[in-house]
């Protein structure tokens, strides 16, 4: 149960057709059957300032991620991709999911914004798992993004519900964190649900979180230097998956239970 893993640690700017030919020219790099993961907010842009979102174009944006889906079919990949995605007159932080069939993408909107996202943006309320095709069958995949990392009990939750892949997208220029937090957050989230953990981040000298490629044992197989672009290529087993420590929990003690669709903006 081998699948190769595309890394595209890219910069994401407020231009979207830039941004596009960012996606346009990493798919270039790519093989037929790849799972390709691109940093949070990268179709739209992104940064801690998100005042640029005054200005941004709904319409461009949607029609970059009909492009994209294009892209994935005509490249025979499966994309993970971020984009501040309109809905409903709203603004979401999504992860996009391409399955490389042409159609529109599956949606995972960000249910636990971060605090510069609150007022811009509005959240989710659902944590779905996604199917990726693959030669030997579906890998069943769930998505994360940023502060997200801090929340444990989600990844556990997607874990339980069936993913076999974490996919964690993030836009982590952050000046105030302590360097190599956010690193130790994904070796555990990896290692306390044993998934294979794929993080895609932008270059910068800020940046601290890194993308890489993290092992169900919390290994870390693969990893980018933070400060340039690039792409990694990493093949990963997925047979390594395991439910050992998640089917010992002690949920006579403590158990988790899910909420779906009950959040009230406000």
């Amino acid at each position: 149960m081998l699948m190769s893993i595309v890394v595209a640690q890219v910069p994401a700017v407020w231009d979207v057709e830039a941004n596009l030919a960012t996606v346009r020219d990493a798919l270039g790099e790519t093989q037929p059957g790849d799972v390709v993961v691109f940093p949070e907010g990268l179709l739209s842009g992104y940064g801690e300032d998100l005042t640029p979102l005054d200005t941004l174009d709904p319409a461009a944006v949607t029609g970059a991620v009909t492009h994209v889906a294009r892209l994935a079919a005509e490249k025979r990949v499966s994309v993970f991709c971020g984009a501040l995605l309109p809905a409903g007159g709203d603004w979401y932080n999504a992860g996009l999911f391409f399955s490389g069939d042409g159609g529109a993408p599956a949606v995972y909107r960000k249910i636990n914004l971060a605090m510069n996202e609150r007022g811009p943006l509005r959240a989710g309320d659902d944590l779905p798992t996604y199917g990726i095709p693959q030669p030997h069958g579906t890998v069943t995949a769930g998505v994360q993004l940023c502060r997200e990392i801090r929340f444990p009990e989600q990844w556990q939750h997607l874990a339980a519900a069936g993913a076999q892949l974490f996919v964690y997208l993030t836009n982590a220029a952050n000046p105030r964190e302590p360097d190599g937090v956010w690193r130790s957050h994904l070796v555990s989230r990896a290692a306390e649900n044993q998934r294979h953990l794929v993080s895609a981040n932008i270059p910068g000298p800020a940046q601290h979180c890194p993308s890489m490629v993290v092992s169900p044992r919390g290994e870390v197989l693969a990893e980018l230097p933070a400060g340039r672009p690039g792409l990694l290529r990493q093949t990963i087993d997925l047979s390594r998956t395991a439910d050992w420590y998640l089917g010992q929990r002690r949920q006579d003690v403590v158990s988790l239970t899910y909420h779906r669709g009950l959040y009230a903006p406000g």
